[in-house]
């Protein structure tokens, strides 16, 4: 059934109130952005008629079964732990937020948003509907005020910055992530009310509401990890960011100094590197290339740099293998990959979980499209745990005390959420 709406933002607004009673919802919302991949405005996948809930170890062979058995829509996430299952990796930093490392499910429920159609694909279709026009708007309480803490002092992330730095010095890397948490116990949020705010204060491309039981993702990511059109894959890592000014001549004028910034540029060439070496385990040879280099992108709070790197799939090679080979994403691991995902186990204080990891959906052509867990709230509602993470690239030329402001500039927006 496609159904024409004529008010987006409440149809959107109530069918997440609709959607919000069922124990698996996933809501995937471009908010606008121009995208020349993508294949909707906004999804929304509700209730789970099969469901996949994996550990690393044999997750990625785990979501290749469950694929086969479930040839249409399937929306979930992997988390970055599954680094574990890639290469040979361990992570003993503490769990607190206790999210698995895969959960995808085939939904009950698909509304498909692109304009003004809402395509409905379900075997009650007009109920679905009835439903939703029942329900009220969902409206944004006051500012939440939650008691957030540290994993690191200022002083503390400083310290560590500078450690990493004296590795760089002796060439063990080049690039990292790195990446501290900020966390609240014994904390009660309304999840859904939480996005809507999350989602006006910074709309971006890739934003996300994500539920399964008592847990969330609640999303605000600009990049997008991983997606195929047909036998194409494209992958836009983020590397270089700048605070955006409220003047619109000075505004441009941070634009111009982001794109001939030379620590920038040096981030988000290696990043490329890296991304162009993880396609080629899926690519034809000699179709790995640059389309877009150091494009400047703006949104609400930020301006960032962004890459487009693309390939041909190979003949044969399964998305789900494909999507394996680039795990996890460059732009949250370093160079060489697996040294700096093993330095930032011993620096970092906490399991990043799904944070660095990515959500998004295979589509019944088996297309699929997934963003990198960046600028996004995870709550686990039954722990009463909240959590969230900022990163950024350390390289030889950063500055600790300019890196924890890039940190607080990136979750300025989640911050203003929680009211701090």
């Amino acid at each position: 059934m496609i159904v024409q709406v004529n008010d987006l933002p409440n149809f959107k607004n109530k069918a997440l109130q609709w959607a919000s009673s069922f124990d698996a919802i996933c809501y995937l919302d471009s908010n606008s952005f121009d995208d020349p991949y993508g294949k909707f405005d906004t999804l929304i996948a509700v209730g789970a008629k099969a469901e996949l809930t994996a550990y690393s170890g044999n997750a990625f062979d785990e979501l290749e079964t469950f694929r086969k058995n479930n040839r249409g829509w399937i929306t979930g996430f992997f988390g970055y732990d599954l680094k574990n299952e890639v290469e040979n990796l361990s992570s003993q930093n503490a769990d607190y937020l206790q999210f698995p490392d895969l959960y995808f499910f085939a939904p009950l429920h698909l509304i498909v948003i692109k304009g003004n159609n809402a395509e409905i694909v379900s075997d009650h279709t007009n109920e679905v509907l009835k439903q939703i026009d029942q329900q009220g708007l969902v409206s944004q309480p006051a500012t939440n005020e939650v008691r957030l803490q540290a994993r690191f002092t200022k002083q503390e992330y400083i310290d560590a910055v500078e450690s990493i730095r004296e590795h760089i010095n002796r060439g063990d890397i080049y690039v990292t992530n790195f990446c501290q948490e900020f966390y609240a116990e014994n904390v009660h949020i309304d999840p859904l009310s939480a996005f809507l705010q999350l989602n006006t204060i910074s709309p971006n491309p890739f934003s996300t509401f994500f539920k399964w039981r008592d847990n969330y993702i609640i999303g605000a990511s600009p990049e997008r990890f991983l997606a195929k059109r047909g036998n194409k894959l494209i992958s836009q890592p983020i590397k270089g960011t700048a605070k955006r000014n409220k003047d619109l001549t000075a505004d441009e004028l941070v634009k111009q100094q982001l794109r001939n910034h030379p620590k920038e540029l040096q981030e988000n060439v290696m990043v490329v590197d890296l991304v162009r070496n993880d396609l080629t385990k899926s690519a034809k040879p000699g179709t790995v290339k640059a389309e877009d280099l150091f494009g400047i992108y703006s949104f609400r709070h930020l301006h960032q740099m962004i890459s487009t790197v693309v390939c041909e799939l190979q003949d044969g090679l399964s998305a789900i293998q494909a999507i394996k080979n680039c795990f996890p994403m460059g732009s949250m691991t370093g160079a060489p990959k697996v040294s700096a995902m093993q330095l930032m186990e011993q620096y970092e204080r906490s399991k990043r979980g799904v944070y660095s990891g990515a959500v998004g959906y295979f589509s019944a052509d088996d297309d699929f499209d997934f963003n990198v867990v960046i600028r996004s709230l995870l709550y686990n509602a039954g722990l009463r745990y909240l959590s969230f993470h900022a990163g950024s690239a350390i390289t030889y030329h950063a500055e600790a005390e300019k890196e924890y402001e890039e940190c607080l500039l990136k979750a300025k927006a989640i911050l203003e959420v929680l009211g701090g």
